[in-house]
């Protein structure tokens, strides 16, 4: 009886040795193919000694976990160069703020293209809404644009059937544009009517600046961007006007996207008194950096200048300058509200980041960015109109006589 119960204690034994021996390689195997064989056991193991701090080589880890699950299973072929530059695209894009962005190499040559203000497309200046869609500013004078019949205010929502919303404005810009003699199929939403355009794309001459003389011996000069030079050509148009004994003078920057902030700022000194603030520029640290006026003998004419909800950026410190230093009247309605400014810094290994690196705010230091600058006179036009009547423009010219 007592080898009887040895035995049997000896096989009880035995019994838990083995059951436990078993599940120790069942629990071993599981964890072998959690850490080897999925993804987040991957990851586990790959940031096993990456600190929080380590971002880099967490973005690293990140895609080459995405990478190795792709080759495993993806049914199609992997553009691994397209694929590396969306990845640094849409890490750009997490910061969140609607102008910064990485431009590819393409992009940014298109980007730089300038040759003796031509460029080959349909002639449009374009902006992005801060709802991410894509409005047009105006059309061209004389262009393929203008010609088709679009208008200022339209959303481009599609181009040759692909939707645009998400795009960048570079890369719009780049779809639209083409070789002479080809066409491109544009989706408009106009009000309520969604219309599509078929528009034949050709060579394109510039023209940002003009100018005439109005009745009542009122000078009026429109200004579409504020492109590198556009300071002093503005001041060659101003003479030819003075010349003809204009009395006063209407600026009119309604649908100017903006450009330049040392343009913007070398045309306010035309007007703005010597020592007057034209503009306050606040950096990531919240350093304040104040432009002022270096002109001892400003223009003293009468001036109305002309804003709309187009006018944007450069156009709206233009705007703000003449306004808070009291040299002239504000006319239309509010503008844009893009009171950030970029830099563009071209990558060694192509492309460009554009980013977002100061905020501006008027001269009396009101905030511009998604606020505006208010008119003085607020006028709206009928976009409705049959006619080619401009409500804006007749209150200026009627405020000034």
């Amino acid at each position: 009886m007592e080898f009887e119960k040895k035995h049997t204690g000896y096989k009880v034994f035995m019994a838990v040795i083995v059951t436990a021996l078993i599940t120790f390689i069942v629990t071993t195997i599981g964890i072998y193919n959690y850490f080897t064989k999925t993804d987040n056991g991957n990851l586990r193991i790959l940031t096993k000694y990456i600190t929080t701090s380590d971002s880099t080589n967490t973005l690293k880890t990140k895609l080459e976990i995405v990478r190795r699950y792709l080759e495993r299973n993806y049914i199609g072929d992997l553009n691994e160069d397209k694929m590396l530059e969306n990845a640094v695209k849409g890490y750009v894009q997490g910061v969140g703020d609607e102008y910064t962005e990485y431009l590819t190499k393409d992009e940014y040559e298109d980007l730089m293209i300038n040759v003796n203000g031509n460029y080959v497309g349909i002639g449009l200046y374009m902006a992005k809404a801060n709802d991410g869609r894509v409005i047009i500013l105006m059309p061209i004078e004389d262009s393929p644009a203008e010609e088709a019949g679009l208008k200022s205010g339209d959303i481009i929502s599609k181009i040759n059937d692909e939707e645009c919303e998400s795009m960048d404005l570079a890369l719009v810009a780049n779809k639209i544009k083409g070789e002479e003699g080809t066409t491109v199929n544009l989706e408009i939403i106009r009000e309520e009517e969604t219309l599509n355009f078929t528009v034949a794309r050709r060579r394109i001459e510039l023209k940002y600046i003009d100018s005439s003389v109005l009745e009542g011996n009122i000078g009026y000069i429109r200004l579409l961007s504020f492109d590198d030079g556009s300071s002093e050509k503005f001041k060659e148009h101003l003479e030819n006007l003075k010349a003809k004994n204009i009395k006063s003078l209407i600026i009119d920057v309604r649908d100017n996207g903006g450009g330049l902030v040392d343009e913007a700022i070398s045309l306010s000194e035309i007007f703005v008194p010597k020592d007057k603030v034209i503009l306050r520029s606040y950096d990531k640290e919240n350093k304040e950096q104040v432009e002022q006026s270096s002109n001892s003998k400003p223009e003293t004419l009468k001036l109305i200048v002309l804003v709309n909800e187009n006018s944007a950026s450069a156009a709206e410190i233009f705007a703000s300058a003449i306004k808070d230093n009291n040299v002239g009247k504000i006319v239309g309605t509010t503008t844009f509200g893009k009171g950030v400014m970029q830099e563009l810094v071209e990558l060694a290994t192509g492309g460009a980041l554009k980013i977002t690196i100061e905020e501006f705010k008027t001269p009396n230091g009101d905030k511009i960015n998604r606020v505006g600058i208010a008119p003085d006179v607020e006028v709206k036009n009928d976009k409705e109109a049959d006619d080619d009547s401009d409500a804006q423009l007749e209150k200026a010219i009627e405020l000034l006589r």
